[in-house]
């Protein structure tokens, strides 16, 4: 209930339940009101607001009070008493913990701890992290910029290692709360401002590691479509295009509050291309830089632009988190109880719910389409291209998983 309370893809598969019931230690029931597909992939979604196993006490905390217990089912124990926000995190093996007998499988199967440690150190500056693995201080760095990926593939004693095939989607997010971005013509005119190649080339550069992908729903999945997106959408900026929906929409110049995060390689150089994009549409741009922590911070607040509020960021998605249109939290429609931006469009929500009820893999496909012809006519966010990345390791560190998200379980590091 905690969970469903504030996820998307939760509080859709929560409106189909008509009775969580316990039924031994180790088993619940599930009864529905009608017929949904949503059940199994809503409680294994892997990546973002993740349905955790929590004690009785820690999962009945009101859903808006964040947890200071974090008690959980691994195979690794949180040592809080080590932990110093913002540089380090420790975990030990948990000694009692059974894994499941088969191999491991994503974040499925069985979860050995080979290693009696893990711990994650924060180290700001990007070469002094990657300078320390190539010393063999550290073991395992997991984000490395891709401007440094030639400086470790020629180090013998490092390898590169893509663990995320599906990779990740680039993101820019409205708030549809505030003038001018209420308007959905202000918002399809950012679309038709952007093209994906000027994001994708500013942050990852290298061609093998970033895709440009005319759809909604990630390139290579079942939901992939370009119905409603016309040839160039996305592809090339239509300027022209841009300046004729503001001058429909009345656009009267008010300053677009862009959030720029500057701490965090794979999002830095986004938002000052967003910069460059709409102003050459005809916005007027008012780009104001922070840390990604303050940016989360203040995405939360309805607050107007002019007293604190905001009127967009870019983030990226993990892609396995935007599959379909209901695990899809950025197009949940559902007003104050969307996610940050709160967009409210009835039509999106009908086609969501519908989405939910169909079992029929080819007409969920018929239903994914409509809902990315809605996105065009009412935008709740603008996919910006695929990237991908690699995590860089010590070669004696084995057992890594191909999984959307890092996991510890099933390493070992070779003496």
């Amino acid at each position: 209930k905690r969970w469903a309370a504030k996820d998307s893809m939760g509080q859709k598969m929560i409106s189909f339940v008509q009775d969580l019931q316990v039924v031994g230690p180790k088993t619940f029931k599930i009864v529905l009101k009608e017929p949904t597909g949503l059940v199994l992939s809503a409680l294994g979604k892997p990546s973002s607001n993740v349905p955790f196993m929590m004690p009785k006490r820690v999962a009945e905390i009101d859903p808006s009070t964040q947890i200071s217990d974090f008690t959980g089912s691994g195979p690794f124990v949180f040592r809080k008493e080590e932990w110093k926000p913002g540089d380090k995190a420790v975990y030990v093996k948990f000694p009692q913990y059974k894994p499941r007998s088969e191999a491991p499988s994503g974040l499925a199967g069985g979860k050995v701890a080979r290693v009696d440690r893990v711990e994650w150190r924060a180290i700001p500056d990007h070469q002094t992290a990657i300078n320390a693995l190539l010393a063999g201080e550290i073991d395992f760095v997991e984000a490395p910029p891709h401007d440094l990926y030639p400086v470790l593939k020629a180090d013998s004693n490092v390898r590169l290692v893509t663990l995320n095939p599906l990779g990740n989607q680039y993101t820019f997010r409205y708030n549809t709360l505030h003038k001018p971005f209420d308007n959905p013509k202000v918002r399809q005119a950012v679309m038709w401002a952007f093209n994906q190649e000027d994001f994708l080339k500013a942050v990852i550069g290298d061609r093998q590691y970033y895709k440009v992908c005319q759809s909604l729903f990630p390139c290579g999945t079942p939901l992939e479509s370009r119905k409603g997106f016309d040839a160039g959408f996305l592809v090339e900026s239509n300027v022209a295009k841009a300046r004729a929906l503001l001058q429909e929409a009345g656009y009267d110049g008010t300053p677009i509050v862009l959030m720029h995060s500057t701490d965090l390689a794979v999002l830095t150089n986004l938002a000052p291309v967003a910069k460059s994009l709409l102003e050459r549409a005809g916005f007027k741009v008012d780009m104001q830089s922070m840390d990604w922590q303050t940016l989360v911070s203040r995405r939360a607040k309805k607050d107007s632009p002019a007293a604190g509020g905001w009127h967009a960021f870019l983030t990226s998605w993990v892609s396995a988190d935007i599959l379909n249109p209901v695990m899809a939290g950025f197009l949940n429609s559902a007003c104050d109880r969307a996610m940050f931006g709160w967009p409210c469009d009835q039509e999106m929500e009908t086609l969501r719910d519908q989405f939910a009820r169909e079992t029929d893999p080819a007409k969920q496909k018929t239903i994914a389409e409509a809902v990315q012809v809605r996105l065009v006519q009412y935008p709740t966010h603008i996919p910006l291209g695929h990237w991908y990345s690699a995590v860089a390791v010590r070669k004696n560190v084995t057992g890594m998983i191909e999984a959307p998200v890092t996991a510890f379980w099933n390493i070992e590091i070779k003496k």
